[in-house]
């Protein structure tokens, strides 16, 4: 019976579980702080993708952390279960952009810090990243109004490189930041941050750049996130 006992403390302590009404706080709390943290993607994010499709992904995912947190957290057999089950867990999806990931690990961090029961603590840092975001945004806002992404495509790398993109749009009067640079042996493929004083302006370069490579693909897409 002794080792029985001492096996069950071991492997579950009663004190530590939750709640059932700070359980159910924490997890409001924690879809509170992941809706907060999806509209900032949506409105300070940089990535051309859906960004409100991915933010979206952010509230099941911190209250889902926060649920599995909650649970583990009073039992060691479980936390190593844990582990061996998230052994098996394969993702599929590409994160292709840097700052999904980082938003991806705040998400998780307020799932974290909210199983934990650590709710001062994941309020005040969850405000001070957003604050930092808000900051940042601010900070980076270009004078130039740059509205708009470019995708240019092109079947010979040789003939149209990132620089060459870059001198054709500033000829044509344009403001321009390099993003992304996919380069193959089939072709290369640039996303740019672009801002034209007027419609002219961007005719002007795109009649440049298809001048410049023979089957070259360029596609506009509107930056709309300001207006949402």
């Amino acid at each position: 019976m002794e080792l029985q006992k001492a096996w069950t403390e071991l492997f579950r302590d009663p004190t530590v579980l939750p709640s059932i009404p700070g359980f159910l706080v924490n997890l409001a709390v924690a879809a509170l702080l992941a809706f907060l943290l999806g509209r900032a993607y949506v409105r300070f994010g940089k990535s051309p993708s859906n960004r409100k499709a991915f933010a979206s992904n952010f509230l099941l995912l911190a209250v889902t952390t926060a649920l599995i947190i909650s649970i583990v957290k009073s039992s060691l057999a479980l936390s190593l279960g844990l582990v061996g089950a998230l052994s098996i867990v394969r993702f599929r999806a590409a994160i292709k952009e840097p700052e999904e990931l980082a938003y991806l690990f705040i998400a998780i961090g307020i799932g974290l810090g909210l199983g934990a029961g650590q709710v001062v603590v994941t309020v005040a840092a969850v405000l001070f990243i957003l604050a930092l975001i808000l900051a940042r945004s601010m900070g980076r806002k270009s004078a130039d109004g740059s509205n708009l992404w470019l995708s240019v495509t092109s079947p010979a790398p040789g003939k149209l490189t990132a620089s060459r993109i870059l001198e054709v749009l500033k000829a044509a009067g344009a403001t321009a930041r390099l993003n992304r640079l996919d380069d193959t042996p089939e072709q290369t493929e640039a996303l740019l941050e672009v801002g034209f004083r007027n419609e002219g302006a961007l005719e002007e370069a795109t009649k440049r750049l298809r001048e410049q490579c023979e089957g070259v693909k360029i596609s506009y897409l509107a930056d709309r996130s300001s207006g949402s």
